[in-house]
Formats: structure tokens, sequence, C-alpha cells
């Protein structure tokens, strides 16, 4: 193999793959990434973790066929202190790649190519076509609520629901749900009702890759009956894939959590409250992050209190006139979900102390957004 390649090509793709590399494993080849070329003018680059996979590819002059699996830390570490120059890698004996990038020359120890993991193959069948803009906002509004608990195995992905007229997304990490529905999309190419369940670290990656692409694209989305798979065009518009184990299990019934009888309702501003719940929450314990909301009529107050750092209440305005009541909440619960809002007032919908509170966003827009919190007794 030798080949040549802009720097800020390459740089880009390394960038995008880091999150599937496994820096520490016991499988060595796993913390390398696949770099090879077949005589396309294009250096196609791989990286998986087994059971996640990133295939993507940049521009490139071609000499001589070939690949090697490459150190992935170290080389982007490497590319990044280059001067803005073309790169060329070339193949050595005994796997070592040659780099050399203006009075630059390096070289690095590598591995055989044919030892690195096969990725699973796009599906040859039928795919649908989801567009970019609506997938990327809605991934935005769930994504932070999927758990982190390894020992709640399926509530460690995202619900995404396909439709021929419209897509859902449900996360949820048994204190907090996020439910985003858009039925004002057509996906073609989707069956009557597809549920797949994605892990969280190949919705972080489907994510970035979503970032990248193109106004007004699409991603192609298949599955096989182990995998899910996402075909998203890059800035060039080269496809990129991204395949996944996807998860076994059943995802809990989410339709069953979503508050029915929340009468009492309060429309804030979503900067003026944000802002009120961080200091506030200052004073909060440390490990629940806990802060009561006391309800009464044409005002919200906001208070928490600690047996070590003190306590806080802060009053604002707010057309309430419902009866008066205090409910208990995870502060970060409600300040990741104005985050993801971004809206300027948001409604809360209440029931009782008790139940469940709901958020949704108030301005009008085609995306049905409803984040469900749990109380907190304090």
């Amino acid at each position: 193999m030798e080949i040549t390649v802009r720097k800020f090509d390459l740089l880009r793709e390394l960038l995008l793959m880091q999150g599937v590399v496994e820096r520490k494993t016991t499988i060595p080849i796993l913390s390398n990434i696949l770099a090879e070329s077949s005589g396309e003018n294009r250096l196609r680059l791989v990286a998986t973790d087994l059971d996640l996979a990133i295939e993507t590819s940049c521009p490139a002059k071609v000499k001589k066929s070939g690949g090697c699996a490459i150190p992935a830390r170290k080389l982007l570490d490497y590319v990044r202190l280059l001067p803005d120059a073309d790169i060329t890698l070339k193949l050595m004996e005994n796997h070592w790649v040659q780099i050399r990038c203006g009075r630059a020359n390096t070289r690095m120890v590598g591995m055989a190519k044919e030892n690195y993991p096969a990725l699973p193959a796009f599906p040859a069948g039928r795919v649908a076509q989801i567009p970019v803009a609506p997938l990327r906002q809605m991934i935005r509004r769930t994504i932070f609520a999927i758990s982190n608990e390894e020992s709640r195995y399926t509530l460690n992905g995202a619900l995404v629901v396909l439709r021929p007229d419209g897509l859902t997304l449900v996360a949820t990490d048994g204190h907090r749900l996020a439910h985003v529905e858009n039925n004002h999309v057509a996906i073609p190419g989707a069956d009557a009702e597809s549920r797949n369940l994605v892990p969280k670290k190949a919705m972080v990656e489907l994510q970035e890759m979503l970032e990248a692409a193109p106004e007004g694209a699409s991603a192609e989305f298949g599955r096989d009956e182990t995998h899910l798979f996402f075909r998203i065009p890059g800035p060039e518009g080269q496809p990129r894939v991204l395949s996944a184990r996807q998860l076994t299990g059943q995802f809990p019934n989410y339709e069953a959590v979503l508050p029915k009888e929340n009468q009492r309702a309060v429309s804030i501003r979503s900067e003026e409250v944000g802002a009120a719940i961080r200091r506030v929450a200052q004073f909060a314990d440390e490990r629940s992050h806990a802060i009561r909301l006391r309800l009464e009529p044409d005002k919200i107050v906001l208070t928490s209190s600690s047996s070590e750092s003190g306590e806080s209440d802060e009053e604002l305005e707010a057309p309430y006139q419902g009866e008066p009541m205090v409910i208990g909440f995870n502060s970060q619960y409600l300040l990741e979900f104005l985050q993801a809002a971004q809206s300027e007032e948001v409604v809360l919908r209440l029931k009782d102390e008790q139940s469940a509170g709901e958020l949704q966003p108030k301005d009008g827009e085609e995306y049905r957004y409803r984040y469900v919190v749990m109380p907190m007794r304090i």
C-alpha cells in the first residue's frame, strides 16, 4: 500500500471514528483502525469494537493498493500535529507503516489487515429512507435520557419506531422518559411499523454522523437478524456506514407511562427557570440533586436545602391558578430537558405530589415532545 491524502480529509475521518475504537481491550487488534485502498482513489477506513462499527473513506491518490491495521489513537495524535500538507502512507515490511508529510518522516508499528474482524454487510434488501434533519433533532431530544446502568440492559438504548408516515423515538432510565413523535415525515421503504432498539453508544455515533451530513440528505436504514445499519452521506457526499448489534429484550411499555390526567398546568420561561434551577441546585443534596417546586397562585417557588451547604429559595412569576402544591424533582433532569427542548417557554403539567410530572415545549411545532419525570420525596 502506498497512498497520499490531504491532512484535513484524513483527520476529519479519524476524529469521527475514535468513539468506536476500544482503548482498553484484551483484543489488541480492536485498538487499531483498518486502512486500505483498492485503486479507486479512496482510502477506506474501518473501526470496530465487535458490537459497533464505522466504515468511511476519504479521497486519496493511490500509487499501490493494499492495507494495514494502524493504532487508532497514536495515528490521530500524530496526524493532528502534522503541518497542513499532503500525507503519504506506505506499508513497509512486518506491517510497519511509514508516514511522510513535508519534512516529517515517521514509522509506526501496525498489524496485518487479515487479522482485522470482518464487518457485517449492509442488507441487500429493502431499506428505509429517513430524512436527516428530523432524525438529528429527535435524537438530541431523547439521547440524554438513556440509562447508563449496565444491569438494565433493555434501557441501555433508545427505541426507534419507523412507520411509512412517521417516526417515534423513546428513551428512559426508569426515573424519566423522553418521548418525541413526528407524524409529518414520510419514510419511503419503511414497513407498516418497525421497532428497533439502538444501543446508546450507537446513538452517540449516529448523532455525530448526522451533524456532518449535508442539509436535505436522507439516511438509509436497514437491518438483519442481529444488526442495525445506517448509511449516511458525509460532507462530500461519500457514504459512511454505521453498524450496531441490536439490543435484545422487551423495551418497557412506554405508552402506559405517559400521563393522561395531569390537569394542573403552568407555563414557564425556559431561560428564567433554568437560571433559577441552577442557582437553587447549588444548595441541593449532592447525591440526589433534589429541589422542591411550590406552586401557588401566579407564582412558583423553587427551594433546596442541605445540611452541608445551606439552603436557597427563589420565586418566579407564573400564570398558575390551580390548587397550591409542593413536588420534588431531580434538578439535573429538569435542566437536561430545558437544554434539549430549546424552546422559549415550556409547560409543566402535574396531577399531584406523588404522580409523575410532564414537561412539553409550548412552541407549536411538527414534533410532539413529551418529557416525563418521576417525583422525589424530600
